[in-house]
């Protein structure tokens, strides 16, 4: 192999982290509020409920936009496309930080979304364009690892900035962030094409593959559970168990570290257990969420092992999932079927996040948990019913 060809190589996996650098920051933005909105709703003079859109809103514009984006800018090159939607979520969170009214941090938000959908339309493919087919696994679990990453220690990392600094900080970080991003990927990322438009025929076909259809079921049911309770975390940990600023810091890190367990016993498992895996996953969320329902005691190492078993199984059911839709999708699918599953993913935040703040206004926060342990069991139940199904037809 000569120089040059090293040269290359070397550029193309630099680009590769990148990229996931910049899939931790479109995530990270979609749930910093989550981390702080007990600060946002203080600052803006508004109640947690009515901060929640900022979740809810950026959410479900991400989903409407990440199917949009697939039908008019699948086709364009991606290195302009990329660095430009990065320069949008930089000045998204710049906006947000400076922001004094509710109305102007929203609509800093929902640009922000616009460029979130748009990012995940094309960067789902982008690994097997930049790197050698045996190599293309690999390269694709690096830029998603910035999804677990974020959603798993994310916001922890928000959290404490935002109770030792300030929620504005968290906000300009994430701005400085993508804008270093931005720049790195004009010297790294190199010239990559588009693929073919994609149309309702593509979808279509998706849709019409009964087994995705069970699992997009499935994963709409147990993501909007799990964001109907982990928006409002911070919130429940610090009104309704009286928990230190401090500690909640700590029971989020805790979290994380947990989601990164979750990580590693996916890698070595799932390939041959994965409805399993998957299962015990669900399992782990229904329990966590059922006992902080009805946990009695304010003691913060007892939350901290409910959190973890809770962050051990999202972090199963992120990755169990997306898995099992590329898997039944099959190459041909695979972008159209990874997009619906985003925009369900997104839409499902929002709707988790709305329902919570439903709950949280006509009942109280442990009843706000063990409604959403219930919607998660129909998750594990639908997941155990097509184990059933699926062995009965064999």
């Amino acid at each position: 192999m000569n120089n040059s060809e090293n040269k290359t190589q070397w550029r193309n996996w630099m680009a590769v982290c990148m990229l996931a650098i910049a899939s931790f920051i479109v995530v990270s933005t979609e749930l910093a509020p989550i981390g702080m909105l007990s600060a946002i709703a203080s600052s803006m003079g508004q109640n947690s409920g009515t901060t929640g859109l900022v979740v809810t809103l950026y959410a479900w514009l991400g989903a409407v936009s990440a199917l949009v984006s697939v039908t008019t800018f699948s086709h364009l090159p991606r290195k302009p496309v990329v660095i430009v939607l990065m320069l949008l979520m930089a000045a998204s969170n710049g906006i947000a930080a400076i922001s004094e009214h509710f109305s102007l941090l929203l609509i800093a938000r929902l640009c922000g979304a616009a460029a979130h959908g748009a990012f995940w339309a094309m960067a789902g493919t982008m690994g097997a364009q930049l790197v050698s087919d045996k190599y293309t696994g690999r390269a694709t679990a690096i830029i998603f690892s910035g999804v677990s990453i974020a959603s798993i220690l994310g916001v922890p990392l928000i959290n404490w900035i935002s109770s030792t600094i300030g929620w504005r900080l968290s906000f300009l970080l994430l701005s400085v962030l993508a804008i270093m991003t931005a720049i790195i990927l004009a010297f790294t990322l190199p010239a990559v094409s588009g693929t073919s438009r994609m149309g309702r025929k593509q979808f279509s076909a998706v849709l019409q593959i009964k087994q995705l259809r069970q699992v997009y079921l499935i994963a709409t049911a147990a993501i909007i559970a799990h964001f109907a309770a982990f928006t409002y975390i911070e919130v429940f940990m610090a009104a309704e168990m009286a928990i230190s600023a401090n500690w909640i810091a700590v029971c989020l890190f805790v979290f994380g570290i947990a989601g990164v367990a979750g990580n590693l016993l996916c890698g070595l498992f799932i390939d041959r257990y994965l409805k399993n895996i998957l299962g015990a996953g669900l399992v782990l969320i229904c329990g966590s969420l059922i006992l902080l329902s009805a946990i009695l005691s304010h003691n913060p190492i007892i939350l901290m092992v409910l959190v973890f078993a809770w962050g051990l199984g999202v972090a199963i059911l992120f990755v169990g999932i997306q898995a099992w839709v590329i898997r039944l999708a099959g190459s041909d699918n695979a972008l159209p079927a990874s997009a619906i599953y985003a925009a369900i993913f997104n839409g499902a935040v929002g709707i988790g996040a709305i329902i919570g703040a439903g709950i949280i206004d006509f009942g109280n926060m442990k009843m706000l948990y063990l409604i959403a342990s219930l919607i998660n069991l129909f998750s594990l139940l639908q997941l155990l019913i097509s184990k059933t199904m699926h062995k009965s037809a064999q």
